[in-house]
């Protein structure tokens, strides 16, 4: 049973972690010419922070258990 477990929960944790590797590929745009006030106080980055961290503790204890 957990030799099962494993083996389709390594190819779903690989497959995300290759599309977070991913994001580092995007292409840069052109500046502005006057950047926009931010629209946030940084908040969105803290939570899509906790989220892959969340999402990496979910993967760590599914493969432990």
């Amino acid at each position: 049973m957990a030799n099962s477990v494993r083996l389709y929960a390594v190819p779903v944790i690989g497959f995300m972690l290759m599309a977070l590797l991913q994001l580092g590929y995007a292409q840069n745009t052109a500046p502005s010419p006057a950047p926009p006030p931010p629209s946030s106080d940084g908040t969105a980055i803290d939570q899509g922070i906790a989220f892959v961290l969340l999402l990496v503790a979910l993967a760590i204890t599914y493969l432990v258990h």
